[in-house]
């Protein structure tokens, strides 16, 4: 008896051990080739659960700050698939780039490590590996403006500016990142795709602390082989727009009420 007890135990415990989510992934390797500086290089890992219980990622971890991992957060059932996204931001990066995302879940396997690699081209480069028929297709960036004064706002304040893209070009203009000596401007959504002969409007937020008259150059980097758009950020920064702003009443000058 003791050892039917004991067969049926072991059986149990191994029915138990089997009854998990398995993770297979397609390929666990992304090779991007080369990649126009400027560009979110992109790429989604798909998986199958080829297990009998539902697979539920905890996390995706990348192993650089340049890389943005997302997957997908509901639990993925028996036979249904999910994905892993690595974005890699190549603005700043020029040269070969190998990168892993770790994933870990609730599967058989734990953990699982994914690789993106590439090599990222200053657009000169990528101008001289390409035929004219190449350069053809690529977007264009077309701004309504080069200029935008803020005139006169107090510090600690984050005024924002509204610009028209239009992509003139034959292939889905993506806009990434934004360059500026001061590290004070940036988007304040992020702009998605725009199709070819389609306008979409950007707004860009300045968050200058220093006081004085400013002018920031800033460049708008994008997978436009033609070249980054620039425009000039001007401002008037002062610590308090009321300081100094008197009227007459009577004889006397007080300040603003």
């Amino acid at each position: 008896m003791k050892q039917l007890f004991s067969l049926v135990a072991a059986l149990l415990m191994a029915a138990v051990a089997q009854a998990q989510g398995v993770i297979q992934f397609e390929k666990e390797l992304h090779d991007f080739g080369n990649v126009p500086e400027g560009t979110m290089a992109t790429h989604e890992f798909r998986f199958k659960n080829t297990g009998n219980q539902p697979i539920i990622i905890a996390n995706v971890q990348a192993s650089c700050g340049c890389t943005t991992p997302d997957w997908t957060k509901t639990p993925v059932l028996p036979g249904k698939t999910g994905i892993v996204k690595a974005v890699y931001s190549s603005a700043g990066r020029p040269g070969i780039f190998n990168k892993t995302v770790t994933v870990t879940s609730n599967a058989a396997t734990p953990s699982e490590v994914l690789t993106i690699k590439g090599n990222v081209l200053n657009k000169d480069q990528m101008k001289s590996s390409l035929t004219p028929a190449q350069l053809a297709q690529s977007p264009r960036m077309v701004l309504d403006r080069a200029v935008h004064d803020f005139g006169k706002f107090e510090a600690g304040q984050t005024p924002s500016a509204k610009f028209t893209v239009k992509n003139t070009g034959k292939q889905d203009l993506v806009l990434s990142a934004i360059l500026s000596q001061c590290y004070c401007v940036g988007y304040k959504n992020v702009p998605s795709p725009i199709k070819p002969g389609q306008s979409a409007v950007i707004e860009l937020v300045y968050g200058q602390r220093k006081l004085g008259a400013q002018q920031e150059q800033v460049t708008i980097t994008s997978n436009d082989l033609s070249g980054d758009a620039k425009v000039t950020l001007k401002a008037n920064v002062v610590k308090d727009l009321n300081a100094g702003s008197m009227v007459k009443e009577s004889d006397s000058s007080v300040p603003f009420k």
